[in-house]
Parts: structure tokens; sequence; C-alpha cells
């Protein structure tokens, strides 16, 4: 844990975040774009879970935090899909 934290402290030096959750507009699309396999899971998933763009911005700090935990220098499928898996299900009326 406290790893990734220091990984997310080196990367934000020079940016106004100073974790994944601080993360936004172009720090979000700079650091937090998952490989073409994570994003294609992410956009299915936006789709089937009705993401809305709060809720898929959210799963970007999610997984690119879930990533930093892995030691990874980029997000992953793997990654996007642990970050979906902590989504609360919310049932539809």
């Amino acid at each position: 844990m406290a790893r990734a934290r220091a990984v997310q402290s080196a990367r934000f030096a020079e940016s106004h975040a100073r974790t994944n959750a601080e993360l936004d507009g172009d720090a979000l699309e700079k650091f937090a774009t998952p490989d073409e396999p994570g994003r294609a899971l992410l956009m299915q998933a936006a789709e089937a879970m009705r993401l809305s763009a709060r809720g898929y911005t959210r799963m970007l700090r999610v997984a690119r935090t879930v990533a930093d935990l892995a030691g990874a220098q980029s997000i992953g499928r793997v990654h996007v899909a642990e970050a979906l898996s902590y989504r609360r299900q919310v049932p539809r009326a």
C-alpha cells in the first residue's frame, strides 16, 4: 500500500493531483488510460451497467489504483476487471 502511494506521489509530482482519486481532465487521460483490451472491457461494462460519465471516470481511477497496487506501469484488462468487480450492483426496478 505504501509503495503504491509512493508511486502516485512520484507520478503527480508536477501536477495538482496527489492521488489517483484526484485525477481529472487531461491528467486522467494521461495517467489512467487502459490498454486496448482494458478499454474494450470498460466500454462494454459501461454500456451493460449503464455507467454515467462520473461512474466511468471512477472506474478509471480505481483501475489505476489497482494497477499501482499490482506494481504495473499501465492499466490492463485484469485491472479494469478488478475495478469493475468492486462496483456495487444496484437492482433495477
